[in-house]
């Protein structure tokens, strides 16, 4: 099975994926999207065996979407978040922007071209979202295929700083990696968004359960 992770960032999704594949007896390729050199770098050495591009993720749908069995896109979620809102509104430096409307382009994509099963990860906006999704815990996903309402997933609250930045650091278990961070990007505003693993692995075991399903029941067709 291939699987396409879009935005990959440092695969907070993507951590449990080969238990998955073992659970099931299914072989899996990862190719991981990531623009940032330096995310993308710490991304291959905490998964040496994925295939990882630096690459503007939104056009690699586009252009290699067929494939892929599986995509899994986390498109940057600052513009759609409450927080960018209140700082916009607040008395600091922060100025009102345009939200990305990028993820609506590629949950409407994947609906009506992608023929595999796909989940479009985001905030809860500010917004009444403009296409309706699942709302699991402090995020929304959109899917081709029915998610459970427990996906497992208990990642602590946001935390900004010290200490509580390590508290999600060994919780993502990502503490040792990212002592050689060294983007630009905030560290805390980072992690903060990194889809827990429990629940990325529940929605991966859901879509390819269902496609294991649907591949024997096809066979027996024969």
């Amino acid at each position: 099975m291939k699987i396409l992770n879009l935005y990959a960032c440092l695969g907070g999704n993507r951590y449990k994926w080969d238990e998955v594949a073992e659970e099931l007896g299914i072989t899996i390729e990862v190719t991981a999207v990531e623009l940032d050199p330096e995310l993308a770098r710490m991304y291959q050495e905490r998964f040496p065996n994925d295939k990882v591009i630096v690459a503007d993720a939104h056009q690699y749908l586009l252009d290699h979407y067929k494939e892929f069995g599986f995509i899994w896109s986390s498109p940057p979620c600052p513009t759609h978040s409450r927080m960018k809102l209140n700082q916009a509104k607040g008395t600091g430096n922060h100025k009102p922007v345009f939200p990305d409307i990028k993820l609506y382009e590629e949950i409407i994509f994947l609906k009506h071209y992608f023929s595999g099963k796909y989940c479009v990860e985001n905030v809860i906006p500010y917004y009444e979202p403009l296409i309706p999704a699942k709302k699991r815990g402090r995020h929304l996903y959109w899917t081709n295929f029915n998610l459970p309402n427990d996906l497992n997933g208990k990642v602590p609250p946001s935390a900004w700083g010290q200490p509580g930045l390590g508290i999600l650091e060994r919780y993502h278990e990502i503490d040792i990696i990212m002592k050689d961070y060294k983007a630009e990007k905030r560290k805390d505003s980072m992690i903060n968004n990194l889809v827990d693993y429990r629940a990325g692995k529940t929605i991966l075991e859901t879509a390819l359960g269902i496609m294991r399903k649907q591949d024997i029941k096809q066979t027996e067709l024969f």
